[in-house]
C-alpha cells in the first residue's frame, strides 16, 4: 500500500463487490463438493479472505474456497465412507482444514516455498486435471436431476449409470444450458460476471415459474448470520489410521504450489516483488481461520484472480471489500439463495471445474517431450482410477524418474561444419553440415557421472569409423565429473590411443580440470588430452584450417555457401520445422503484397520486414523469394493479380541478393555470420535494401 493512490479506490471496491458476488455460487458449490452444506462456502469467504488480505504480499491475488482442496476433501470423505453433508462430514472437514493449516505453518517455518520449483508442471497439471475430472463425474447426475455419486473412475461411471432412471428433462435443460452459456461467455465476454447473472436468473425463474412444482430440486434453506467460531475435534485425527494427516499434507502441498506459482506469474506480469515466506504464512493463517469457522481448506483462485485483473484491481482493498460484501450477503441475502435451482448451481460448478483442467499442458508435452506427457498421463490416471493419494505418489515418483533420465541421457549431438559459416553445428539438425574428415566431434550437455558415463562412452565408440584419427568432445555443457567418470575417461583415452586415435576433452570450465586431477585422472592433462577449445584440439591433432570436410572439396566450400545455403537461420531456430515455417512466412508476405497492390522491390522488402518473423537473413531471403514465386504462380489468372509485375519485382530483388552474396569476401562472410549470431539478421552488413 506504500505507493497506493486514492484514484485506485473506486476500481478496487467495485472489483471486491464483483468477486464476492461471483464467489457466492462458486463457494457454495465447492462446499458441497467438499461434503459440507452450502452455507459453509459462504463462511469460508469471509474471515479467511480478510486474514489473507492483511498478510499477503500480493496486491491482486484472490483467496477463498476453491476447486482443488475441495475436491481432495470430497474424494477422501468418499473413500472413508462418510456421506456428504452428514454430521460426520461437518465434524471431520474442519479437522482436515486445521491440519492443513498446521502443515502450511511448518512449511513457513522451514521456508519451504522454494520447493515449488521442484514440482514439475506435468505432475501438477495431471494431478489437478485428475481431481477436476473426478469431481466433474461426481456432479454429472446432479445436472439432470439425480443425486451426486462418489468414488474412483469405474465406481463413478457405474454410479452415473444407476442414476439414469432419475433423468429429469427440465433439470437437464437447466444444467446443460447453464454450462453452455458460461462456456460461451468465457470466450465472448470474459469480463461479464455471468455466473452471478445466471444465479439471479435462476432465482427469478423459481420465483415466477416455480420449476420445483415440476420436479426441479432447489437449494435447501440457508440460515442467515455469521459463522460461529469453534475449535475442531482433533481427536478425530486418529480415527482413520492417520489418513487425514497424509491427505492434509497433500492438500497443503497443492495449496502452496498452485497458489504460489500463480501469484508469482502475476508478479512477473506486473513487475512487482512478492515474498514467498509471507505468502505461505498467509495461506496457513487463512486455513486456520477456515477451520475455526468449520469450513474446508481454502486456496488461491486463479479464475477469480483473472476477473480481478480484468477489472483493474490494484490492491487487497479488493479482498477486504469482498469479505465485507459476503458479510452483508450472510446477514441479509441468504433468503434469496433458497430460490436457486440445484441444476443451475451444479452447472456453475461444472463450468468452473472445466476451467481448472490443464489438458493444454498435456498437448504441449506431447509435442515437446513424450516423457513429460507420460508423467502427466500417469498422474492424471493415477488420481482418476486409484484416488488422490496414489495419484500424487505416482506423479512424484515419475517426476524423480524423469530427472534421473535427463541426467543419464542429457542433450547430446555429433557436430560438423557448414561451409562458409563459423562454428560447429548439429549434423542431425542441419542438412548442410558435414563432418570434419577423420574426426568424431561429440557434444555432451550434462554433468558426467556414474549414471551416464556408459552412454557417453558407447556413443563415441559407435561413431568410430575405420579412418577415424581423432575424437574431440565439446564439453562446455559438462560442469562437473565424479570419480567413476574420471576413471572411465582415462580408460577411454587409452583404448582410443591403442587404436591410433587421439582423444581430446575441450571447452569445459577450468573447475573440471581440478576435479580430474583430484580423482586421479591427471594423465588426461599431463598427456595433452585436455584442450581449451575445439580448434586447439584440431590443431594438436594436425588438422589445419580450412578444415577438410567429408564429401566436399575444400576448394568448393565458398561456392557452396554462395549457391546452396538455404534456410540458414530458420534451420537454426526451427530445426525440422524450418521448411513449414518458411512456407507460412511466404504465404503471409504474399497475401500482404497482393492486398497492397504494390509489387515494387521496396514494397517487397518493406512487407517482409513488417511480417511476423521480421527481416530474414540474406541466404534465407533467397529461399523466401523462391517460395513467393511459387506461391504467386498458383494465382495466375486470378482477378486483380498482376503476375507479370509480381515476377518482375521478385526477379529484380533476386538479382540484388545474388550480387550481394557473390561480392562477399571470405572475411566479410565471416563478419556477416558473426553479426547474424549477435543480432539475428544479416542485412545491415550488406547495406540498405533496394537498388
Amino acid at each position: 500500500m506504500k505507493k497506493y493512490q486514492i484514484k485506485y479506490l473506486p476500481k478496487d471496491i467495485l472489483t471486491g463487490i464483483v468477486i464476492a458476488l461471483v464467489s457466492v455460487p462458486i463457494s457454495m458449490g465447492y462446499a458441497q463438493v467438499a461434503g459440507l452444506p452450502v452455507v459453509y462456502g459462504l463462511y469460508g469467504s469471509v474471515f479467511p479472505v480478510l486474514i489473507y488480505a492483511l498478510i499477503t504480499s500480493s496486491p491482486q491475488f484472490v483467496f477463498g474456497v476453491d476447486a482443488a482442496p475441495a475436491a481432495l476433501v470430497g474424494g477422501t470423505l468418499a473413500s472413508l465412507g462418510i456421506a456428504s453433508g452428514s454430521p460426520e462430514a461437518i465434524a471431520i472437514v474442519p479437522v482436515i482444514t486445521m491440519v492443513t493449516g498446521c502443515w502450511l505453518l511448518l512449511f513457513f517455518a522451514l521456508r519451504a516455498g522454494r520447493l515449488v520449483n521442484y514440482i514439475s508442471k506435468p505432475v501438477m497439471g495431471g494431478f489437478i486435471s485428475g481431481i477436476g475430472c473426478t469431481i466433474l463425474l461426481m456432479q454429472v447426475p446432479k445436472l439432470f436431476g439425480g443425486e451426486g455419486v462418489s468414488g474412483e473412475l469405474f465406481v463413478l461411471l457405474y454410479g452415473i449409470w444407476k442414476q439414469l432412471p432419475s433423468f429429469h428433462p427440465l433439470s437437464a435443460a437447466l444444467g446443460a444450458g447453464t454450462v453452455a452459456i458460461l462456456q460461451i461467455a468465457r470466450r465472448k465476454a470474459p469480463r461479464l460476471p455471468m455466473s452471478v447473472i445466471l444465479m439471479a436468473v435462476g432465482a427469478a425463474l423459481t420465483a415466477v415459474c416455480r420449476p420445483d412444482r415440476y420436479g426441479v430440486k432447489l437449494l435447501p434453506k440457508v440460515e442467515a448470520g455469521l459463522p460461529a467460531f469453534s475449535v475442531p475435534d482433533l481427536t478425530l485425527l486418529f480415527s482413520d489410521g492417520g489418513e487425514i494427516i497424509v491427505l492434509s499434507l497433500t492438500i497443503a502441498l497443492v495449496i502452496m504450489a498452485q497458489t504460489l506459482l500463480a501469484t508469482r506469474n502475476y508478479a512477473l506480469k506486473y513487475n512487482y516483488k512478492i515474498s514467498s515466506d509471507r505468502e505461505v504464512l498467509a495461506y496457513a493463517a487463512g486455513n486456520v481461520a477456515s477451520a475455526l469457522t468449520g469450513c474446508c481448506p481454502v486456496n488461491g483462485s486463479v479464475s477469480r484472480s483473472a476477473i480481478a485483473d480484468q477489472y483493474g484491481c490494484r490492491s487487497q482493498v479488493m479482498s477486504v471489500t469482498a469479505g465485507i460484501t459476503m458479510i452483508l450477503v450472510l446477514t441479509f441475502g441468504t433468503g434469496l439463495l433458497r430460490y436457486l435451482p440445484v441444476p443451475v448451481l451444479t452447472g456453475i460448478i461444472f463450468s468452473a471445474l472445466l476451467g481448472i483442467l490443464e489438458f493444454d499442458v498435456a498437448r504441449k508435452a506431447w509435442k515437446a517431450d513424450k516423457r513429460e506427457f507420460g508423467i502427466f498421463l500417469a498422474a492424471f490416471l493415477g488420481v482418476l482410477i486409484l484416488g488422490t493419494i496414489y495419484g500424487v505418489i505416482i506423479g512424484v515418483v515419475l517426476s524423480f524418474i524423469a530427472v534421473i533420465i535427463r541426467a543419464v541421457v542429457p542433450p547430446k549431438a555429433f557436430l560438423g561444419m557448414i561451409p562458409g559459416r563459423e562454428g560447429m553445428h548439429d549434423l542431425s539438425r542441419y542438412r548442410n553440415a558435414y563432418p570434419i574428415e577423420h574426426t568424431v566431434l561429440y557434444r555432451f550437455s550434462g554433468n558426467l557421472f556414474f549414471g551416464n558415463i556408459d552412454t557417453f562412452q558407447e556413443d563415441i565408440e559407435r561413431a568410430l569409423k575405420p579412418d577415424t584419427r581423432q575424437v574431440i568432445v565439446d564439453a562446455r555443457g559438462i560442469g562437473s565429473v565424479d570419480i567413476t567418470a574420471a576413471e572411465r575417461l582415462v580408460i577411454l583415452k587409452r583404448n582410443l590411443n591403442a587404436k591410433g586415435i587421439y582423444f581430446y576433452l575441450t571447452e569445459h570450465a577450468d573447475a573440471v580440470n581440478d576435479q580430474l586431477r583430484a580423482f586421479g585422472a591427471e594423465a588426461l592433462i599431463r598427456e595433452g588430452s585436455v584442450r581449451r577449445t575445439v580448434s586447439l584440439a584440431l590443431r594438436a591433432a594436425g588438422v589445419e584450417k580450412p578444415y577438410p570436410l567429408e564429401g566436399i572439396r575444400s576448394s568448393e566450400a565458398y561456392d557452396y555457401a554462395e549457391t546452396d545455403e538455404r534456410l540458414a537461420e530458420f534451420e537454426w531456430v526451427f530445426g525440422a520445422e524450418a521448411e513449414g515455417k518458411m512456407k507460412e512466412l511466404a504465404a503471409e508476405v504474399a497475401e500482404k503484397i497482393i492486398r497492397s497492390g504494390d509489387y515494387s522491390i521496396e514494397n517487397i522488402v518493406r512487407t517482409e520486414k513488417n511480417a511476423s518473423w521480421g527481416r530474414v537473413g540474406l541466404f534465407d531471403e533467397d529461399e523466401l523469394l523462391d517460395r513467393l514465386e511459387r506461391y504467386f504462380a498458383r494465382l495466375e489468372g486470378q482477378k486483380d493479380t498482376d503476375i507479370e509485375k509480381i515476377e518482375e519485382g521478385l526477379e529484380q530483388r533476386r538479382r540484388i541478393v545474388e550480387e550481394k552474396v557473390k561480392n562477399l569476401s571470405p572475411d566479410a562472410l565471416e563478419l556477416l555470420m558473426r553479426h547474424r549470431k549477435e543480432i539475428g539478421t544479416v542485412t545491415e552488413r550488406t547495406g540498405p535494401a533496394g537498388p
